[in-house]
């Protein structure tokens, strides 16, 4: 784990609560040099603590607002296959290997039930897949978020 201080904590809990504004900008707001903001950012690039600076996407938005979690089992030696043969599935959104119940867990969107029904089936079959368990979400109660943790990892630093 890369040491954080409290200049990258401002400096994360500024990129989370206004990832659109410049790095001109956030330099001026923190009061550094903006070379210096930029070797900040770079260096929390480079140790893999900023890993995308993209936009969020809601699959909702795009025509997919159901969600589901799937466990899938797979057959012993296949992992790798099987896991490169999900990214091949484009309502696959995320997917981990995992311990307990099943090797694979996989956040799935679909338009409808039914299509749900149909990525899960296009699961199935694939080469190397025992069984899959399906897990429905009702509601988000709290959405992705880690500006909790980056405060906490400040509280830590400065403790």
């Amino acid at each position: 784990m890369m040491a954080v201080d409290e200049l990258d904590t401002r400096i994360l809990r500024l990129l989370l609560e206004q990832p659109r504004t410049s790095v001109r900008e956030y330099a001026r707001v923190l009061g550094v040099a903006r070379g210096t903001l930029q070797a900040r950012l770079d260096r929390l690039e480079r140790d893999g603590v900023i890993t995308g600076t993209g936009p969020s996407l809601s699959p909702a938005a795009l025509g997919h607002p159901v969600l589901a979690f799937v466990h899938i089992e797979v057959t012993q030696g296949h992992l790798d296959d099987v896991g490169d043969a999900l990214a091949a599935v484009p309502e696959i959104v995320e997917a981990f290997s995992i311990t307990g119940g099943g090797d694979l867990l996989a956040r799935v969107v679909g338009r409808d039930n039914a299509h749900l029904e149909d990525v899960i089936q296009k699961l199935i079959s694939l080469p190397g897949v025992v069984r899959t368990r399906t897990e429905v979400a009702l509601r988000e109660r709290v959405p992705y978020r880690l500006l909790p943790l980056v405060e906490s990892v400040g509280r830590a630093v400065r403790t």
